[in-house]
């Protein structure tokens, strides 16, 4: 089966609690974990599944599966049988095909029949080989269920991530064993293609070896009821867990949904927001912790956080805001906004389209979407932002950006 999940949506993270719940609650099951992408350097699948299941195994158990599986991987990493392994892995058959082409133009007839015999016998010592393998593993399993647990293949090369698939197609069809990959399955299929070209169907070539797939998912339901993102629960316990974030503003009202906003409209990650909880702390530290403060004013908290997310996310416009070179309407896909709040006398607007009214204020655009209609809609803007810094900011051109800008160079070591 495949536990298919996008970028950092803590697909790890559920692979490892899975196997200490099977280890407490299954003890007819002996779970072995893969991390594919520490091994993909070796190029050898064969000998990373091997290896894995020896290390689960008991010291006395190990040796006589050594002495059995030891034959089928001396076949599996000998360079100079590639003919023999592509048989036995079903694999490069087409390099083994222009082998014998090449062989038929430049060799006689005797040094052609050499050929054939000796791969031939190298193709019956490699069945007999995995079939030893493949009968102990049998025997191992039938005491114990083995459920290998294959982590981190979609960070694999193309190649190693296709080889690992064929060597648990062809080599592991065991009963007793069984395999979950944690993976991308959009990138596992791009591996596929990547190896054999897009002519090929990667869905119908991975249905031969998944039964199942389960998606990972983005939710959860904290009152058995409504769906939150895990994300934006995921940020506020590590907000509450922080000891550098204590006696921020982070937890406030207004604070804390626009962070919500944030996740929400950039579709962060478990371990994008991560990252982003871990740059406030580094802000705190280099503002000996009076950046994110609960006694600094609203609209400074609400600016910084702003400026620090543009720094883990939006580096190029971060980069640019610091220049004073913005383009309201990537601010606007950034922060979720379609157009400038108008509805004033139905809603009141929220601290996102705050901020896309302050760079409004200060930055000239052409899209009407991001103009003020009126003067008297521009001075209501610049009103209700006065009360977010308490009427004591905000007047003077370019002090929205002056905020900004002076988070971004803070978290560069510049200012």
């Amino acid at each position: 089966m495949v536990i298919d999940g996008n970028w950092g949506p803590g697909k790890t993270e559920f692979c490892q609690k899975l196997i200490h719940l099977i280890k407490d609650e299954e003890t007819n099951l002996r779970p072995i974990y893969v991390d594919a992408f520490k091994a993909d350097h070796a190029n050898e699948p064969l000998m990373t599944l091997m290896a894995a299941v020896l290390t689960a195994l008991p010291e006395a158990e190990r040796q006589p599966l050594i002495k059995k599986a030891l034959p089928a991987i001396k076949f599996g990493v000998k360079t100079t049988l590639k003919a023999g392994t592509s048989w036995l892995l079903k694999q490069d058959t087409a390099d083994v095909v222009d082998g014998f082409e090449t062989e038929l133009k430049n060799a006689g007839d005797e040094l052609i029949n050499h050929a054939v015999e000796s791969l031939l016998v190298n193709h019956v010592a490699a069945e007999e080989n995995i079939n030893t393998l493949q009968a102990a593993l049998a025997e191992l399993a039938n005491e114990t269920p083995i459920v290998v647990f294959i982590d981190e293949l979609d960070r694999c090369r193309p190649d190693f991530a296709v080889n690992m698939l064929e060597n648990i197609k062809h080599v592991f069809n065991i009963e007793g064993v069984q395999f979950v990959l944690i993976t991308n399955f959009d990138q596992l299929r791009s591996s596929i293609n990547h190896c054999y070209g897009n002519g090929l169907d990667a869905q119908r070539y991975l249905d031969k070896f998944v039964q199942f797939n389960l998606s990972l998912s983005d939710t959860h339901k904290p009152n058995g009821h409504e769906a939150v993102l895990a994300s934006v629960t995921h940020q506020q316990t590590l907000i509450n867990e922080s000891e550098l974030l204590d006696n921020t503003n982070l937890n406030a009202a207004g604070i804390s949904d626009f962070l919500t906003t944030l996740i929400t409209v950039n579709q962060l990650s478990l371990r994008e927001v991560e990252t982003f909880v871990l740059y406030m702390e580094i802000y705190q530290t280099l503002t000996d912790k009076k950046g994110l403060a609960d006694s600094v004013i609203f609209g400074y908290c609400l600016l910084s956080i702003w400026g620090i997310f543009l720094y883990c996310f939006k580096y190029d416009i971060a980069d640019n805001m610091v220049r004073g070179e913005v383009i309201v309407p990537e601010i606007a896909k950034v922060l979720g906004k379609l157009q400038l709040f108008r509805k004033w006398d139905s809603i009141y607007p929220d601290h996102a389209d705050a901020i896309m009214a302050m760079t409004c204020i200060e930055y000239t655009n052409s899209d009407k979407k991001f103009s003020f209609s009126t003067e008297e809609e521009q001075q209501r803007w610049k009103k209700s932002i006065g009360e977010l810094f308490q009427n004591g900011y905000g007047s003077s051109p370019g002090s929205f950006q002056t905020i900004i800008s002076r988070t971004i160079e803070t978290l560069k070591l510049s200012s």
